[in-house]
């Protein structure tokens, strides 16, 4: 194992010799999803158009009768046809949304040095892949692909490989352009992949529709405003007990939704709501709760971490469901598939789910973590090579957009999943002075960078 001083100074030297991506971003960036906010005030442009997918939704709750929130989600999110996601996803200054990996390029820096600073802590196994889930443009990894080659002396032993979780086929085409230049071979024999490439720097890349379709070995996950777009369930407290929030037909306005609560509880009221809950309306999202659990479990066989950053809160919020189009608040169930739907991330309940499989750390604030980490530090090297102006303030806003309490600073948390062993030494218990302390994990305290 390297020993703490020798990761601090090889940190050092990351943060502060890693050039600029290829094609800086020289338009201040557009402002980032706010925190909180349910609903929002609609948008005029084509306030009375139905879309394609609305049309779908209209017969469906004809036939069906109301459905819940997350079924409703799953639809406009991610519906072969029309689903937002699936043929829109609209991400950058030009989009619907913008985030931090878009802002700036230090962000995907400091992830990718997190990431090699638990590689070393854990004693430099000979491979690792870095699998992230729902992965946008692609601009996170590639920054953390940069970060990866600057280091390539010290990982010249070991074999790299990236996996990405990705449903959207408009997005796997952006980031294989973004990634390997477009050079990629789509469904490739036996193996359980739809898509492979290589990197730009010679790491081979492979893309996937669900987590389980990735090998078995030791990993690093990654997930980055993922589990906010994952479909949720919402129920409210009444003088009856618990009812569930449906989405159902307008019968004042055919061609509109609105939300109804159930007659009775629902299955869902039954199984998701906790006897000792206090607040009065809740949102619970069960496959954010299955996919910490598989992750947990290959972490727990396997090895590895999980590094989760999103919006979020500590189980104390209520209404947060909101969407967003063109970077503008949009009412959650007017023209479904035209904008993206998301709701804060309850890191309590993702702890819960771990179910002790593994350790977890947080959340903790983005501007704390990304401070732990070292970006006024990478900040200053990149304003002292800077030679124009422009460029110069582009960073400043950029770095005030990501750790400004009052826009993404405070809104974003980090969160991780770790082996019980990387915090606490197994036979620590029968003999404490046995071994040597273990490696601080980075971002989770304060590095020292000497």
């Amino acid at each position: 194992m390297v020993p703490l001083p020798a990761r601090r100074a090889l940190l050092a030297a990351a943060l502060g010799s890693a050039g600029r991506r290829r094609l800086p971003r020289h338009h201040a960036p557009a402002a980032a999803r706010p925190s909180s906010g349910a609903g929002g005030e609609p948008e005029a442009e084509g306030s009375n158009r139905a879309t394609a997918l609305l049309r779908h939704l209209l017969l469906k709750l004809r036939a069906t009768g109301p459905v819940t929130v997350a079924e409703y989600m799953r639809e406009a999110l991610t519906n072969p046809g029309q689903g937002y996601y699936t043929h829109r996803g609209a991400i950058g200054e030009t989009g619907d949304f913008v985030t931090s990996p878009e802002i700036s390029q230090v962000f995907g820096e400091l992830i990718g040095i997190w990431y090699i600073s638990e590689w070393i802590a854990t004693g430099k196994p000979k491979a690792f892949q870095l699998v992230e889930l729902g992965p946008g443009r692609g601009t996170l990894t590639d920054d953390i692909l940069r970060v990866f080659n600057q280091l390539a002396s010290l990982l010249s032993k070991c074999d790299v490989s990236i996996h990405l979780v990705e449903v959207s086929p408009k997005l796997s085409e952006t980031q294989a352009l973004m990634l390997t230049g477009g050079k990629v071979q789509s469904n490739p024999e036996d193996m359980s992949a739809y898509m492979k490439g290589v990197s730009k720097t010679g790491i081979p890349i492979f893309w996937y529709r669900d987590i389980q379709d990735v090998p078995p070995g030791y990993s690093f996950y990654l997930a980055h405003e993922f589990f906010d777009a994952l479909p949720i369930h919402k129920f409210q407290r009444t003088e009856k007990g618990w009812r569930e929030v449906l989405v159902d037909i307008d019968p004042e306005v055919p061609d509109q939704l609105r939300f109804v609560l159930s007659p009775s509880s629902t299955p869902a009221t039954e199984n998701f709501i906790q006897p000792e809950e206090t607040r009065d309306h809740v949102e619970v999202c069960p496959e954010a709760g299955v996919i910490i659990q598989r992750l947990a479990c290959r972490i727990e066989k396997d090895g590895g971490a999980a590094l989760v950053a999103d919006y979020g809160h500590d189980g104390t919020k209520t209404d947060t469901f909101r969407g967003f189009q063109n970077h503008k608040l949009h009412d959650v169930l007017r023209a479904p598939g035209t904008a993206d739907l998301t709701a804060d991330v309850d890191f309590s309940y993702l702890q819960k789910m771990a179910q002790g499989r593994t350790a977890t750390l947080g959340p903790i604030k983005q501007r704390e973590f990304l401070k732990n980490m070292g970006i006024d530090l990478r900040l200053q090297v990149l304003l002292q090579n800077s030679r124009d102006t422009a460029t110069r303030e582009q960073l400043l806003h950029s770095y005030d957009m990501l750790m400004n309490p009052k826009k993404m600073g405070d809104c974003f948390n980090f969160f991780a999943l770790l082996p019980h062993h990387r915090l606490v030494h197994p036979d620590k218990k029968h003999k404490p002075e046995s071994k040597s302390p273990l490696p601080p994990v980075a971002g989770f305290g304060e590095l020292l960078l000497k």
